[in-house]
């Protein structure tokens, strides 16, 4: 069982006797497992070098006790995971190399179609962990394949160094707790801006494969997504994306928000996210668990503290001072 990080299983069986004798010397553990001394004291050696057996005194044939394994075989655990993480990254990154030369010698593999919401999840998943520079997002509401709370190679990018950048549609924020999911992956480095209508979805990794819907959401059944290639097509998805980032209202990174003299609370800043966004305000109510009056409220005050009467100066001074 634990040959995988290491331990032969002859060394695990001799392991495991002396964890039940708690101290034992190579002789009686030889006799318990019906096995030859010099054998025996061999494996011993080999538990010894790899930080799981330790004498009780310096005498030659002094006890044997075992030490915990959690660090030795931690250690060794991590070593494999890590290694497995890197193998699985480098054969994603290997399908799209193979993808895109089957794409430069036959337009056929220049799109490819993939239908049915686990297959997408999967495909999205796969493009999310070959991932080496950027990733942008169109995020509608209602997700197809994968609702924000799924999507946790997200961060796994981020934290590998991997940049985001997501525009979410309005509708999305009205959701229960989207906002505090978009909140949760823009303390995680996300990039996140909000307009009130989104074309398409959309997802584009490192420039160079896009996942766009084929049909439109009302037409129900299964989605059916194009994988797309470098292409004139795939330029264009990513001028659309960009098209549209500039015209998108930012989230601030609490960080952002820290640098700005007075700082809403963590209420104030959710408030101030679906305000600035141009959510209604009674959506903002029934978003944040609170009456209408209470918003009205919220609102004046923040419009006391950014120094303006009117609610367009405080969108903008939310914006100026890194509020959002």
């Amino acid at each position: 069982m634990l040959e995988e990080i290491g331990l032969t299983p002859d060394e695990e069986e001799l392991y495991r006797c002396l964890v039940r004798a708690n101290t034992a010397r190579a002789g009686e553990l030889a006799q318990r497992l019906g096995r030859p001394r010099a054998e025996v004291v061999d494996r011993l050696d080999a538990l010894r070098d790899k930080g799981l057996v330790l004498p009780t005194g310096p005498e030659p044939d002094a006890p044997l006790r075992p030490l915990a394994p959690d660090v030795p075989l931690g250690e060794a655990l991590l070593r494999r995971q890590s290694a497995l993480e890197e193998a699985r990254a480098a054969v994603s990154r290997l399908a799209e190399d193979y993808r895109a030369g089957m794409r430069r010698h036959d337009a056929a593999h220049l799109v490819e179609v993939v239908t049915g919401a686990r297959a997408l999840r999967e495909r999205l998943r796969e493009l999310q962990n070959g991932a080496r520079e950027e990733v942008l997002w169109f995020c509608r509401a209602n997700p197809l394949a994968m609702p924000g709370p799924e999507n946790v190679e997200e961060f796994d990018a981020l934290a590998r160094g991997v940049r985001y950048r997501a525009i979410y549609e309005r509708a999305m924020l009205l959701e229960p707790g989207a906002l505090a999911d978009v909140e949760r992956g823009v303390h995680a480095g996300e990039q996140a801006r909000v307009l009130d209508r989104l074309p398409v979805r959309l997802a584009v990794v490192d420039g160079r494969t896009a996942v766009c819907p084929l049909v439109p959401d009302r037409d129900g059944g299964e989605p059916t997504a194009a994988v797309i290639g470098r292409s004139q097509l795939l330029d264009a998805l990513v001028a659309l994306f960009e098209s549209h980032w500039l015209m998108a209202t930012p989230l601030g990174t609490p960080a952002d928000r820290a640098a700005t003299g007075y700082q809403p609370d963590g209420d104030e800043a959710r408030l101030l996210s679906l305000f600035v966004a141009g959510v209604p305000d009674k959506s903002i109510a029934s978003q944040l668990g609170v009456s209408r009056r209470t918003v009205q409220r919220r609102l004046a005050d923040l419009m006391a503290a950014a120094g303006v009467d009117t609610r367009p100066g405080l969108a903008f001074q939310a914006a100026r001072r890194g509020w959002i």
